[in-house]
């Protein structure tokens, strides 16, 4: 039977480190989270890391936009934001309202403020493994796997989907700790045939029940990264977590695994930026 990767108390650790080095620097870290529009899920992940901030003692300043704001007013805030000292992070949460552009408002943000890591200098900083920041929920990952002394040179790691924001970091990361890396997408021939073959299986689709244990080698370390719901509305990844917990060696759970690390990441990219701008 698999050990469950514990994210929640991982987290815990990780906020608390956060915590103790925020309060030794000459101001509060800040953050500015933006929402444009009032879609649910936004706003429960906004709160979450509002929640977290407080937690840090990282100041959150909370900019609650209409679906109907322009680009022009969004770029305009994002100006200010730049400009602001108080401000060390600046948060736009995903997804925007379609007639926003998410690439030209991710590039408005000044680097030195991106702590999502979705700007191209710090991903092209990343990828070459001199980073300002690291993206979250690959960062996420990575503490996981070491904090449970999992080994990842010589691995074969296979991580399924290859998304800006979590499959292509997330293989530059373990391709960086010298693991060996393939990435499976939706174009992929017989994922199944390469998820059997790693020693890491990432997942990050997006599907629920899409990882079985047929699709598990005996003693592979299994990471969920996604939060889909099932019919009862409850959450769940891309693993059928009862077929495949058996077969793992290790194993997130969803709910209390890779989330909880995601938005503890963010709490250290904004204290890395805090100790930058206070330096």
């Amino acid at each position: 039977m698999a050990v469950r990767i514990d994210g929640k108390a991982l987290a815990a650790k990780v906020k608390s480190q956060v915590a103790e080095e925020a309060a030794k620097l000459p101001r509060k870290p800040g953050l500015a989270v933006v929402l444009v529009g009032e879609a649910p899920a936004s706003q429960v992940y906004v709160a979450g890391k509002e929640r977290d901030c407080a937690e840090c003692g990282i100041e959150s300043f909370g900019h609650r936009l209409s679906a109907e704001t322009t680009e022009p007013e969004l770029l305009d805030l994002i100006r200010r934001l730049n400009g602001d000292p108080r401000v060390d992070g600046i948060l736009v949460q995903l997804p925007l309202p379609k007639h926003l552009s998410e690439e030209t408002v991710i590039n408005a943000i000044s680097p030195d403020k991106d702590v999502d890591c979705f700007h191209p200098f710090n991903v092209g900083r990343m990828v070459i493994g001199d980073p300002v920041f690291l993206p979250c929920t690959p960062a996420g990952v990575m503490e996981m796997l070491d904090e449970y002394e999992i080994p990842i040179r010589g691995k074969r790691c296979v991580v399924l989907g290859r998304s800006n924001i979590v499959g292509k970091p997330m293989a530059a990361l373990l391709t960086q700790r010298d693991g060996t890396v393939t990435i499976c997408h939706s174009r992929t021939e017989d994922m199944a045939q390469y998820a059997r073959e790693a020693d890491i299986l990432v997942s990050a689709v997006g599907r629920m029940g899409l990882v079985t244990a047929d699709m598990v080698k005996e003693g592979a370390v299994v990471v969920d990264v996604a939060m889909n719901r099932d019919g009862d509305g409850r959450l769940c990844g891309d693993a059928d977590f009862a077929d495949v917990e058996p077969k793992a060696s290790y194993i997130t759970p969803v709910p209390g695994g890779v989330g909880p690390m995601t938005r503890a990441m963010l709490m250290r990219n904004i204290l890395t930026a805090a100790a930058l701008h206070q330096a």
